[in-house]
């Protein structure tokens, strides 16, 4: 695969090469980042930590049609989804976290929506030479520059991105933005292998989930759990903001006779997530509503798919409103089991 160096002072002619596709870069909104797509003329900057939303959305967004049809009438109308994107810039947790999901959207029968935009996206990941204080990603199977989930991976060497493609996907891109580069020699190479290796001395926290795959049934009725959820408000922002949780609700949706079938992000820490029509609900409180979800992502996904439903991005702990720390709550379940 190739290695290929840009110049920074092309970078907006590089975006200008892709305008013919659906570009998603990190954007300003507010005090905060985000994918959005990128408007002819724009040149996404990269100098960020991580965005607040995880690029999930360009695969599974937040809320979309799966179809549309009459009220009382036969014809129905199918989303069609054919056009190019590429994710410019996305962390390689985020990148990481795709193949967690795709586990799921693939597993059993194929979800055709999750499928079909993965198909038509070329994923472009950013090494992260400037972890945050909350990252913890080598002690859950990743690290700065994994590759894992991308297509190409960027590395930024000061006045030059090095591109190294990962998939056939990445090399196609690269070859309709050969003529912008360089070949990368050996020195750049050795370049990288130290911005990396600093890198990972940045990342300050761990956690040790060796045997908490096994044992988290085992803590059912552990008091930990009343201990940790103690301040939740159930606010979700811990599973919104998490590029590895998938859980969605399907609703129509009618105005006069013209209707539509949509699926949206939904919240394992919700009250209504698992209530029943009967009334009865088997997870009554946050305390049941968070064992679940710790539960969910650190041995019931380990048990189906033999990963771990976390990529350590932080993002959980950095933006929940009462400091609940997955990092601390883990520490927790080692000293119970």
């Amino acid at each position: 695969m190739s290695a290929m160096l840009l110049n920074k002072e092309k970078w907006p002619e590089f975006v200008e090469k892709l305008a013919g596709k659906n570009i998603l870069a990190p954007q300003a909104d507010g005090d905060a980042m985000r994918f959005a797509a990128v408007a002819e003329g724009d040149v996404p900057a990269l100098d960020y930590n991580n965005t607040r939303v995880p690029p999930k959305g360009a695969l599974f967004p937040q809320t979309e049609t799966m179809l549309k049809f009459q009220a009382g009438g036969e014809q129905v109308e199918e989303p069609q989804l054919d056009r190019e994107t590429v994710v410019l810039g996305l962390r390689p947790c985020d990148a990481r976290a795709m193949t967690i999901v795709e586990k799921l959207f693939k597993w059993d029968i194929d979800d055709p929506y999750y499928v079909r935009r993965r198909d038509l996206s070329t994923l472009v990941g950013l090494v992260c030479n400037e972890p945050g204080m909350n990252c913890f990603c080598p002690s859950v199977g990743g690290g700065p520059a994994s590759t894992e989930g991308l297509d190409l991976l960027m590395t930024d060497l000061g006045e030059k991105y090095l591109f190294e493609a990962v998939t056939d996907k990445g090399e196609a891109l690269l070859s309709e933005t050969r003529d912008l580069m360089e070949e990368a020699d050996g020195n750049v190479a050795k370049e990288k292998e130290k911005l990396v290796s600093e890198a990972e001395q940045k990342i300050k926290r761990t956690v040790d989930t060796e045997g908490v795959a096994e044992g988290l049934p085992g803590l059912w009725d552990d008091p930990l759990w009343q201990k940790v959820s103690a301040s939740c408000l159930g606010c979700g922002t811990c599973t919104y903001l998490c590029p590895t949780c998938h859980c969605f609700d399907i609703q129509d949706e009618t105005e006069g006779f013209d209707a539509r079938r949509l699926r949206t992000w939904d919240s394992c820490m919700f009250d209504e997530y698992s209530l029943h029509t009967s009334g009865h609900n088997p997870r009554p409180t946050r305390k049941e509503r968070t064992r679940n979800r710790i539960s969910h992502k650190y041995s019931y996904y380990v048990d189906k798919f033999d990963v771990i439903a976390c990529v350590g991005c932080g993002r959980c702990t950095n933006l929940c409103p009462v400091n609940i720390d997955i990092i601390e709550t883990i520490r927790q379940v080692k000293e119970a089991l």
